[in-house]
């Protein structure tokens, strides 16, 4: 049985909970696990799909992911703020402008973690990869740490079939290579240009049919006059 390097006492507790509960929700393959680093800060991003991605890309990855979570979940109750905590969630006022979240971010980037993130931002009803949202290139390119590219594939009858006599829905979870962004200032043309390459690289890791948005390089050139639009 491996822990998660780093992992807290209530992460290894929930991945032996995910150990045990496994077999009876899914089949999963991981495949490229080695490309996430093995220590210092990074971000994973991971396609939306309809499935519990949380759940899987946590299991998934050989070191403890940390997310983002409400701030109102931490003060409804102080015991069960610091479940959460130690879970590998952190608290982001909403709200307050997404300077907050990302400054908050790039902390636990800064401080060694890895920081999960979603970045189409809303979940795809088809499972095909949607335009992403600036905050994860944001995040990467001011903590300067490397973006590694994670897709879910097959997760979406897992909660919908746990009750059926069903064989249990195979869930692939692929990692990429790390991409690694250039140091140079966080500005919008940096900003979308590593969205882009993220996206295109999360795009190479999935069944054609998946790809969306970025279904071929033409979305670079999609993006590039979204940016140079007045």
């Amino acid at each position: 049985m491996r822990f998660p390097k780093e992992g807290t006492w209530s992460w290894k507790v929930l991945y032996i909970v995910a150990i045990i509960i496994k077999p009876f929700f899914l089949r999963l393959r991981i495949e490229g696990e080695d490309h996430l680093p093995a220590a210092g800060g990074c971000v994973v991003a991971c396609n939306h799909t309809r499935g519990p991605d949380y759940v899987i890309v946590g299991y998934a990855s050989p070191r403890q992911i940390f997310y983002m979570a409400k701030a109102e979940i931490f003060a409804y109750n102080p015991l069960l703020a610091k479940l959460v905590l130690s879970s590998g969630a952190f608290p982001v006022q909403r709200g307050k402008g997404d300077t907050n979240a990302v400054e908050q971010a790039i902390a636990v980037v800064r401080a060694g973690h890895v920081l999960g993130m979603f970045p189409e931002g809303t979940r795809s009803r088809d499972g095909a990869l949607q335009r992403a949202k600036l905050g994860v290139a944001k995040i990467a390119l001011g903590a300067q740490a490397p973006i590694v590219p994670v897709v879910v594939i097959g997760s979406e009858p897992v909660m919908h079939d746990v009750l059926k006599f069903k064989r249990r829905p195979l869930v692939t979870v692929r990692f990429g290579p790390p991409i690694q962004p250039d140091d140079v200032p966080v500005t919008t043309e940096e900003v979308l240009r590593l969205t882009t390459r993220m996206m295109l690289a999360m795009a190479e890791l999935l069944p054609p049919e998946r790809r969306g948005y970025y279904a071929d390089k033409a979305a670079l050139a999609k993006d590039e006059a979204w940016m140079s639009e007045p």
